[in-house]
């Protein structure tokens, strides 16, 4: 079972499709979302969203801020990029 996840910014999708897992830098610290989470509304600190396709190594995306919604396996996240931070893919 996988999740479909939205990775969106103000300007435009960054990503969107299938992946087995989300880490997402939560106010109260990092937090990971696999299929069959609870329904869940959080903002976002700076750090990184990271996320497993399967197909490739983990991905990595610098963020300042931003929130994130999950509900029924689906994670929608719209962020503000940190363009001073490189998103490495490790």
């Amino acid at each position: 079972m996988k999740l479909y996840l939205q990775l969106i910014s103000p300007t435009g999708i960054i990503f969107r499709g299938e992946v087995f897992s989300v880490t997402l830098p939560g106010e109260e610290g990092s937090f990971a979302v696999f299929p069959r989470h609870a329904s869940i509304i959080s903002n976002l600190t700076a750090g990184y969203v990271k996320y497993h396709t399967g197909e490739k190594e983990e991905q990595r995306v610098a963020v300042r801020t931003g929130f994130a919604e999950v509900s029924v396996n689906r994670v929608t996240v719209c962020v503000e990029l940190d363009k001073q931070k490189e998103s490495p893919k490790k």
